[in-house]
């Protein structure tokens, strides 16, 4: 089922699916707690009481954190100490973190800190439960993570009736946001603190989204090839299953299924068949460019599902003995986020090849000296300039993806008085992956844009059933530009439906579901 189709997701049952995490986080979707859940969460707790009320040397527990671990705290301040690292390390600046960001970050608390072996309270998992479901978003600065900590402690003020949330589109002061949502601020008990700032939880939140709309576009992107093939009179025969069959890679292979399928019954594809003897690249090696893209994202995605349902707190409490009434707290660093880091810096690295080879074809659908059409797609060019400088907006989206690409998880500053010698950077990378997103569906939209327009002006001949059924609506709110207008909206207007997955649902009405 699509995200934008579920309603409601119940914690606690099967892990949580990428569609259904994105249900919550930017649909809106209510999240409820199944028996299970709330019984594992309850045991956890039950062991972390127990430590300290036997005062076992438990980091974040009875010890200060980071370098202060040699510092131990007494029982009668372990409130103190959670209501303390909650302020001292919401210091994250800059620009809010969209809604939907903030909103994945909480909805991972609740997942990752549910599994039962971080021993926090489930009436504090309940209150973030109520901020979701009530619409309730802190206030969150973006920026100034090494991986974790300061974001995710802005988020924790509010539950204190701390900081500042949105309550609608109001912001207010948290207490007042909790108060109009009817909840009440709570107070952190021993390990509660650390639980909400430590860990995975906002690198994994915003490399699902990241991953969920890198896959979305990377499928789109064989439809605008598509678009672009058939308006640049390329020639199909690149796409021989034969020729596909002799590499070892099936992601190739299916890119040219895919583009078999969205150009069959093309009466242009017949009629310029032998057009070319072979086409530019950026036509001819559409399978090869996009099915490599597309392993580096569907290896990302795999991986980032495994942290999803991972446990990324530290310490861990695990149950021990065959009822698991007593238990142990292993201190490791489960709270790193070196696999996500990677994975993310691996879909900037792919969306920028998916970039690339869209603003190149483009180019060509722009060129006359490529496209055999008027200069720059204007029926009349010189006094219209066209989409002349919308080529120039996917040049510029490019370059920026390829300044994204350079690895943030190779990067490195150590914090901590060296107790954090090394650092995932983890946080910088998902949030590019997040943004590349965002800008390669620009870059596939400029390119479906100027297709359309393309094909317009190679009237009567006719494009594929499933082209056709894509240009009828985009035509519904994007007429074809006989001179020359303002055309941003229209490109807003056609990124949406990349990003909503509309673009690729009209195709798939027409041909069926397409390989991912």
């Amino acid at each position: 089922m699509a995200a934008d189709e579920i309603t409601a997701v119940t914690l606690g049952q099967e892990p949580i699916t990428v569609e259904q995490f994105v249900a919550v986080a930017r649909h809106g979707a209510r999240v409820e707690f199944a028996a299970t859940y709330v019984d594992r969460v309850r045991k956890s707790r039950a062991l972390v009481e127990r430590f300290l009320v036997e005062n076992r040397l438990v980091y974040g527990v009875t010890t200060g954190f980071g370098d202060n671990v040699t510092t131990v705290i007494a029982p009668a301040d372990a409130e103190e100490l959670q209501r303390n690292i909650v302020r001292s390390h919401a210091v994250s600046v800059g620009e809010p973190l969209a809604t939907e960001l903030v909103r994945a970050i909480a909805l991972m608390e609740l997942v990752g800190l549910g599994e039962g072996y971080s021993g926090i309270r489930i009436e504090t998992l309940e209150l973030i439960r109520h901020l979701l479901n009530s619409r309730v978003t802190p206030h969150v600065p973006g920026e100034g993570s090494v991986g974790y900590l300061a974001p995710e402690a802005h988020m924790a003020l509010v539950l204190l009736g701390e900081g500042r949330a949105w309550y609608g589109d109001e912001l207010l002061p948290g207490a007042e946001a909790l108060a109009r949502s009817g909840a009440e601020p709570t107070r952190l008990a021993c390990k509660e603190g650390l639980s909400l700032t430590n860990g995975t939880h906002s690198v994994t939140a915003i490399a699902v989204l990241a991953a969920h709309d890198a896959g979305l576009a990377a499928a789109t992107a064989d439809v605008a090839a598509s678009l672009s093939v058939q308006a640049l009179k390329g020639t199909v025969r690149a796409y021989d299953a034969r020729l596909h069959a002799r590499k070892r890679h099936p992601e190739q292979a299916a890119v040219a299924e895919n583009l078999r399928r969205l150009t069959g019954s093309s009466a242009l594809s017949e009629e310029f068949l032998d057009h070319r003897l072979q086409d530019g690249l950026a036509l001819r090696a559409v399978p090869q460019m996009h099915g490599g893209a597309k392993r580096a994202l569907a290896q990302a995605r795999e991986v980032i599902v495994e942290e999803l349902h991972s446990v990324g707190d530290n310490p861990v409490i695990h149950p021990e003995g065959p009822d698991g009434q007593d238990g142990v707290a292993l201190m490791g660093a489960n709270c790193d986020s070196t696999y996500v880091g990677i994975q993310a810096d691996s879909m900037v690295n792919a969306m920028t090849v998916l970039a690339k080879v869209s603003e190149r074809r483009t180019d060509r659908l722009v060129n006359s000296n490529f496209s055999e059409l008027p200069a720059f797609l204007a029926p009349r060019p010189g006094l219209n300039s066209g989409y002349m400088i919308a080529q120039y907006t996917a040049a510029g989206l490019t370059m920026e993806l390829r300044g994204m690409a350079v690895p943030a998880s190779a990067d490195n500053i150590t914090t901590s008085a060296n107790q954090e010698d090394t650092v995932s950077n983890a946080y910088l990378a998902a949030l590019k992956a997040y943004r590349a997103a965002r800008k390669l569906a620009y870059v596939l939209a400029i390119e479906v844009m100027c297709a359309v327009q393309a094909l317009d002006l190679l009237a009567p001949r006719l494009p594929s059933p499933a082209t056709q059924a894509l240009r009828a609506r985009i035509r519904e709110s994007v007429p074809a530009a006989d001179d020359d207008r303002f055309f941003h909206d229209d490109m807003e207007h056609i990124a949406g439906l990349v990003r909503s997955g509309e673009a690729l649902r009209v195709v798939e009405d027409v041909v069926g579901p397409l390989a991912r």
